[in-house]
């Protein structure tokens, strides 16, 4: 399959994907399972050859153009050059070898597998010539997959004796497997397309792209436009990878998706990604759309890279909402909030009315749906009238309202969920928020301390949730009132870091007490305590109503 010939992976295909194991991580991934595989092999007693799967190609112009089959291939690639290379540092490659080396990676100039254009220069800089030594600092996040894998393989190979490799590289160069090429690209767009619409599917982005590089062979009016139309894609996905790889950690990209439906057809019911998608496709204008909404995409994935990275680095509003989480009805707003140029604090003003809203029905835990209430105010959010204003009081109607079909989420709501039992993690949020209030109270000038600036944050029960052997142990009595009632409140909860917790665990208040110095919060525990030293319902009653009251004022 690969002898003296060139395979590529063409533009509408998904970049490499498969993962690799980091340090200290348990579970499985493709790479780890395909070496443990040939070792399985190695060790087997089989006479048959080792068998890749079957691969689907496009053949064109001396080319063939992997459609099913590509994270294999590309799997493969890198373990053959990582093989040759720890072979290589053992001892010089036999004739046999060299050839085999021709053969499988590289005959003179020519490489035998080229991965997607963007990610291409730092496959052949680091993996198949090896001229850079150094991580490039501007990379996709398919090709940090690759320099991981390779440097993974290199790794685990390298540590391996002489005959382990030839027998590795006897099992590759004699593998089989199985192949079909068609000859025409669109049949070989449908046939991706169908491919990863069955069993393990790729994202739905991926999807969209390979559908929109279809739809401009099927509609394009000449190859001259074909051709000027798949350039465009490719530069606005080269794009879009870029910004994934700032992201990908902090935002999923099919939702990124989502939300640039939602800004390019100015309405938050947008949902279903590929029908939608579908849907204009087979409308009258398909190209007009794909040129247009590709455009949009690219616009949305760099100014959120932008609003997770630069923007909530130095925009503590930003930094609070995004450490909140579950934010998916802010992002078309702060979408539209960069689009039209609007300045960074009024996004801060947008990022601390909707952080309120978002954590309000989150607590009241109600099941009316907030879309239909701020939906009229997105719509009218446009670049003719780019005000933040209409939303603001929108967000402050809901807050304040008594109308019942709008008062779920206000003042009365917010203040009866916050004396009820509440979820660790926005315990830990609302706590890191007090923490806020009381580090910057009647500073001037004050920094507030980010959510980062904790190390690994946890929520403590100030009162065990179990009852301490030791006695006395400085705790109220543990009856049936004190369980239900004040252990699971905020004024029994204290935001720590994960080594703290640890280090006091199911010990006696006074031992606690005793290392509660390392922030505000920690250190105003003491003034809560009664005269004799315990920490019962008049202490966690009094703390409760002091946090809840700087909540219901930032809230």
């Amino acid at each position: 399959m690969m002898t003296n010939n060139r395979i590529v992976v063409p533009a509408y295909q998904r970049a490499y994907a498969w993962e690799t194991p980091a340090e200290g991580m348990s579970r499985a991934t493709q790479t780890d399972v395909f070496l443990s595989d040939l070792e399985a092999y190695r060790n087997s007693n089989t006479r048959s050859p080792y068998y890749f799967g079957h691969f689907l190609f496009e053949e064109t112009q001396g080319e063939f153009r992997v459609i099913d089959g590509q994270q294999r291939l590309t799997t493969i690639s890198l373990f053959l050059a990582a093989l040759f290379t720890c072979l290589q540092n053992k001892r010089a490659l036999t004739e046999d070898e060299q050839d085999c080396y021709k053969d499988l990676i590289k005959r003179d100039s020519c490489i035998r597998f080229k991965t997607v254009d963007y990610d291409n220069q730092v496959f052949v800089d680091y993996v198949i010539n090896q001229s850079r030594k150094d991580v490039p600092v501007l990379q996709t996040t398919s090709a940090q997959r690759l320099i991981k894998a390779f440097d993974y393989f290199k790794k685990k190979l390298g540590s391996q004796p002489e005959a382990y490799l030839t027998d590795m590289l006897r099992i590759v160069a004699q593998a089989s497997c199985s192949t079909h090429p068609v000859r025409d690209e669109a049949e070989a767009i449908q046939m991706f397309i169908f491919q990863n619409n069955r069993g393990k599917r790729p994202s739905n982005l991926e999807v969209v792209k390979a559908q929109f590089m279809y739809a401009i062979h099927l509609h394009g009016e000449n190859q001259q436009q074909k051709d000027s139309l798949i350039g465009e894609i490719q530069n606005r996905f080269e794009t879009i990878y870029k910004s994934i790889s700032a992201i990908e950690y902090r935002i999923n990209e099919d939702d990124v998706l989502q939300y640039a439906l939602r800004v390019h057809f100015n309405s938050l019911w947008e949902s279903g990604a590929l029908d939608r998608v579908e849907k204009m496709l087979a409308g009258q204008q398909p190209l007009e759309f794909v040129r247009a909404f590709t455009d949009s995409l690219a616009i949305s994935f760099e100014h959120l890279s932008v609003f997770f990275g630069d923007d909530e680095r130095k925009s503590f509003p930003i930094h609070s909402v995004v450490t909140l989480g579950g934010i998916a009805m802010v992002l078309p707003f702060i979408l539209k909030a960069y689009r039209f140029g609007l300045p960074l604090s009024d996004k801060n003003r947008l990022c601390v009315a909707f952080e309120s809203l978002i954590i309000r029905h989150r607590l009241i835990g109600t099941r009316a749906e907030i879309t239909s209430r701020i939906n009229e105010v997105y719509e009218v959010f446009t670049s003719e009238a780019p005000s933040i204003a209409p939303i603001l009081e929108q967000i402050e109607y809901l807050k304040t309202t008594d109308d019942w079909w709008w008062a779920y989420w206000n003042n009365e709501r917010l203040a009866e969920a916050l004396e009820g039992e509440i979820s660790h993690p926005t315990a830990r949020h609302l706590l890191w928020k007090y923490e806020v209030h009381l580090e910057g109270h009647g500073q001037r000038g004050y920094e507030p301390r980010r959510y980062s600036d904790i190390k690994r944050p946890e929520l403590e029960h100030i009162a065990p949730k179990t009852e301490p052997a030791v006695r006395p142990h400085g705790y109220d009595t543990y009856d049936e009132t004190f369980r239900g009632e004040y252990l699971n409140c905020l004024g029994n909860y204290l935001l720590l870091s994960k080594s703290h917790n640890c280090a006091v665990g199911n010990v006696p208040f006074a031992n606690k007490l005793a290392t509660y110095h390392r922030n505000a919060q920690q250190r105003e525990i003491a003034s809560f305590v009664s005269e004799g030293g315990v920490w019962g319902r008049d202490s966690i009653q009094a703390r409760h109503e002091k946090i809840v009251a700087a909540l219901m004022a930032a809230l």
